[in-house]
């Protein structure tokens, strides 16, 4: 028995290595293939989360640490507590005993940083510091918060004096504390190191706080710091329900945690504070479920009942970050599923490709198999042999692409990518071995005719299709009720995010049914022409192979897929495009608070870039004098507002209907709210300086250029007054105007904003930018698949073509004449994959735009000024992938044509050559 297992192995290692030895170019050629499927496979998915992970970081730092952090607190009202117990409480060793516990409670599902998380006593209320040096904007005494952080000597660095210290035995009634305060409160508050405050007891003496030091944060931006602004520095606050609307500064003391107790004493009403800071480097987008369940149960879940078992039973919980989460978690709900739209088709695409390379193997190899099936060769044998044969070459190229992938992106989930990578080389391994199974299953020295004109549709393919064609049904439906969105309410599945490709799918089969009708029509008006090319050409078209539903299903699938994407990315950009036109109302736009220098129109005029420079005064507070709502009122000049109305597409008008007559009321262009309000009747308008006009409306627009929102009103400015007459805002047109150029030209006077830095502005996050290039990448690997396709499908037709030229040749036709039989014949099947492929892509764009909103991808919000941005047609990448295949099979058929001519018939037309 072991000697017969010897044999059997030594059998099968020749065969694997004679088989690669014989061909070294195809085994070559599939290595090649199948290590770049594997590598886009394997670099998918860690792409995917390299930018979810980088939009989580992003979203959660541009929230910023006031937003993100969890703050833990327990104030005095526990239970009406003796107020030595809380006194004890407040010392330093109470504060930081359940501190380790509580930086552990969250584990893994939610990362701290303990370097930013700390731990304190701080007043909730704000305590007024009477002392006449400190600053007074409008004479009203500074107020202070009282807080006593942990860690304050590793978070600053000392910048004059000593840092404070607290006496022994610190008590409510301790009469003079020590304390620090930063640069910033330092420098605003008019404090210096030796000063000294007084704030108000309960019950007692003021306070006297002596400041040792002036500190500055080693991080300012850090959580230590900005999780409470007021540490960092002073704010200016306006007072209360006052009518004057005065203003007065709120500051932070630091104090030494020893002299915590002291705080009792004032009617700041202290509390323990424990602040978790995030990891920032440390989320990962992927996690999101598990951070937002985390969150949830420290503000009110197990989590909260386990810090207060730790920290006190009053303990409570507050924080943004689920906020932060939710609103992140909505923006990647909505990019997510279009991604997805991209990867399914061009992974249909590659699997279709894999597939052809399988059965172009097996076709190549069709008289060895079959001979080795004569000989008796089982078909579990022949499957393991072919089996082997192919896993040897696609298993060690499938783990060099997925190397190349985790070189080439950093980051990700490695489990995914390794999944990815080993479906190729499975789909790369047995695609050979299956399309043998399928075609040797008998025993037969000839094979049957399998073109289109012999082959007819089996019971189980019309069941497949049915299948399919109801699979796609379902999944268009659901696109166009439900969207794309995976929030609640919303589909977000595999299915939905497969409907282009099912779409193609069911194309696919229907044009490779409907395929030979039209060639058999045309084959006897054919007959009829002078000479042999037409007519035979013709008759080559329609005996196609009948597996040409491979080839034809990658090229719908990968100009779908085209055509879908391409339509994506347009109307991402068209929206961001329109969106930043209506915030800037022109190419760029300068805006002074105050009339504009009278020469700087000039100015802006000659930047670089600038066509024209239209002049308008503008003027927020516009009064009617019936005591109605304030309307914004912009004084333009009509004809060159006109025409930057046009230009822009906002809101066009016939400026002579907005010209001012010699005097009288003046007619007025404005939005649907007032003239809602008002009619056509006239009515007085006070402006900010006191002047007053009469206006009528004779016009409305829903957006003007120059103001934005629901309420405005546009005149002739040669009718204002002078005062409000004068130029408050310059919009300027032309080819890219030059940034620099004109804040150089508007000076220190006036605010510059240009069309361009708006446009870059709405891409704030690297999960849309991160979306954008996964998008861009996989339709170019799609049309490349598709290509690959396209040659695949020509070169396993090139040897009998080769062979027909020859034989023909030896009858008198000329090379000219095979040459036009070539591209004639491949005209055919060119067409139909070209002209399949725009009408599947347009009507799979029309079917599923109702439920697919750009908005979110476009500018990274609900809303947009510019509206909904919805999915439309891209004429360009409808039309381009289409041409670009007919070019293609025209010059490889017209090239192959050449090629043949140039090496003569003889060693076409040997006998017993491999076909």
């Amino acid at each position: 028995m072991t000697g017969r297992t010897e044999g059997r192995a030594r059998v099968a290692a020749p065969w694997v290595r004679t088989r690669l030895r014989s061909a070294p170019g195809a085994a070559a050629a599939l290595a090649l293939l199948v290590a770049v499927t594997a590598f886009l496979a394997a670099a998918l998915p860690l792409a995917v989360d390299r930018y979810g992970d980088a939009g989580l970081r992003r979203a959660v730092e541009t929230a910023g640490p006031g937003r993100t952090t969890v703050q833990l607190y327990a104030s005095q009202d526990e239970a009406f507590m003796p107020l030595r117990e809380w006194q004890e409480r407040l010392r330093p060793d109470a504060v930081r005993a359940p501190y380790a516990e509580l930086l552990a409670l969250p584990g893994r599902s939610l990362p701290l940083d303990a370097g930013q998380s700390s731990y304190g006593v701080r007043t909730t209320r704000r305590l007024a510091a009477p002392d006449p040096y400190l600053s007074r904007p409008d004479g009203i005494a500074p107020e202070f918060h009282l807080v006593a952080p942990s860690g304050l000597a590793g978070h600053a660095r000392l910048r004059e004096g000593r840092l404070p210290k607290a006496p022994d035995g610190v008590t409510a009634t301790t009469p003079a504390v020590e304390a620090a305060v930063t640069a910033e409160t330092a420098r605003k508050l008019n404090i210096g190191a030796g000063s000294v405050l007084h704030l108000p007891g309960a019950g007692r003496a003021p306070l006297t706080v002596r400041v040792t030091g002036v500190v500055a944060p080693r991080a300012p931006r850090g959580a230590y710091w900005s999780t409470t602004p007021v540490l960092r520095g002073p704010d200016l606050l306006t007072v209360p329900g006052d009518p004057e609307r005065r203003v007065f500064w709120v500051g932070a003391l630091l104090l030494p945690p020893g002299a915590a107790p002291a705080l009792l004493g004032t009617g700041g009403v202290p509390e323990r504070y424990w602040t978790l800071a995030p990891e920032v480097s440390a989320l990962h987008g992927h996690d999101l479920p598990r951070l937002t369940s985390a969150v949830a149960s420290l503000e009110s879940g197990p989590l909260l009942q386990r810090a207060r078992a730790a920290a006190s039973p009053a303990a409570d919980a507050e924080t943004s970050l689920d906020e932060v989460l939710a609103e992140h978690a909505g923006l990647r709900s909505v990019i997510g599923p279009l991604v997805a739209v991209a990867a399914f088709g061009t992974g249909t695409v590659a699997a279709v490709v894999l597939l052809m390379a399988g059965r172009l193997a097996a076709d190549r190899r069709r008289a060895e198999l079959t001979l080795l099936r004569a000989r008796g060769v089982s078909l579990p044998g022949l499957t393991g042999r072919l089996l082997a044969e192919t896993a040897a070459v696609a298993v060690p190229a499938a783990a060099l692409g997925l190397a190349a992938a985790r070189l080439a992106v950093d980051g990700g989930r490695p489990s995914y990518a390794v999944a990815a990578a080993g479906a190729v080389a499975l789909l790369a391994s047995v695609a050979l071995p299956l399309r043998a199974v399928a075609a040797h299953r008998a025993v037969r020295v000839h094979a049957a005719r399998d073109d289109l004109a012999a082959t007819r549709p089996s019971r189980r393919r019309t069941v497949a299709e049915l299948t399919l064609l109801t699979l796609a049904a379902g999944a268009v439906a659901a696109l166009r009720t439900r969207g794309t969105s995976d929030a609640e309410g919303a589909s977000g599945d595999g299915l939905v995010s497969l409907a282009p490709v099912l779409v193609g799918v069911i194309a696919a089969l229907v044009l490779v049914r409907l395929y030979p009708l039209p060639l058999r029509g045309l084959a006897r008006p054919a007959g009829r022409l002078r000479g042999v090319v037409g007519p035979l050409s013709l008759a080559r078209a329609g005996r196609a192979p009948g597996s040409a539903v491979l080839p034809l299903l990658a090229l719908l699938t990968a100009l779908t897929t085209a055509a879908f994407g391409g339509s994506v990315l347009t109307g991402v950009a068209d929206a961001r495009d329109r969106a930043a036109v209506l915030a800037v109302g022109a190419d760029a736009r300068v805006d002074g608070l105050q009339p504009l220098p009278s020469g700087l129109a000039d100015r802006v005029r000659r930047a670089p870039g600038v066509r024209d420079v239209t002049a308008v005064s503008v003027t927020y507070e516009g009064r009617p004098a019936d005591g109605g709502p304030t309307v914004p009122v912009a004084g333009v000049d009509p004809a060159g507002y006109a025409a930057l109305s046009r230009r822009t597409d906002i809101g066009a008008f016939d400026p002579d209907g907005l010209k001012a007559p010699g005097a009288g009321t003046l007619p007025a262009l404005a939005s649907p709210e007032v003239a809602d309000r008002y009619g056509g009747r006239p009515f007085p308008v006070r402006l900010d300086d006191g002047s007053r006009f009469t206006v009528r409306i004779v016009a409305v627009r829903e957006r003007t250029p120059a103001l934005a929102g629901l309420d405005f009103l546009v005149v002739d400015r040669s009718g204002l007054p002078a005062g409000p007459a004068r130029p408050t805002t310059l919009l300027v047109t032309g080819d890219r105007p030059d940034a620099g150029a004109l804040r150089e030209a508007a000076g220190g006077t006036a605010q510059v904003r240009l069309r361009a830095e708006q446009f870059a502005r709405y891409v704030d996050s690297p999960l849309q930018s991160g979306a954008e290039r996964v998008y861009t990448a996989a339709v170019a690997a799609g049309a490349g698949y598709a290509v690959l396709a396209l040659l695949l499908t020509l070169l396993r037709a090139a040897p009998e073509r080769a062979a027909l030229l020859a034989r023909l040749r030896t009858m008198g036709l000329t090379r000219a004449q095979g040459r036009r039989l070539l591209v004639l014949e491949s005209l055919p099947q060119a067409l139909l994959a070209a002209v399949g492929g725009t009408v599947t892509a347009w009507a799979a764009i029309r079917l599923l735009s109702p439920g697919i909103d750009l908005t979110t991808v476009a500018v990274s919000a609900s809303s947009s000024p510019a509206g909904r941005a919805a999915l439309r047609t891209d004429p360009v990448s409808l039309l381009v992938p289409a041409l670009t295949v007919v070019a293609l099979t025209v010059g490889v058929a017209a090239a192959q044509a050449w090629w043949t001519g140039r090496r003569g018939s003889v060693r076409e037309l040997r006998a017993g050559d491999a076909r």
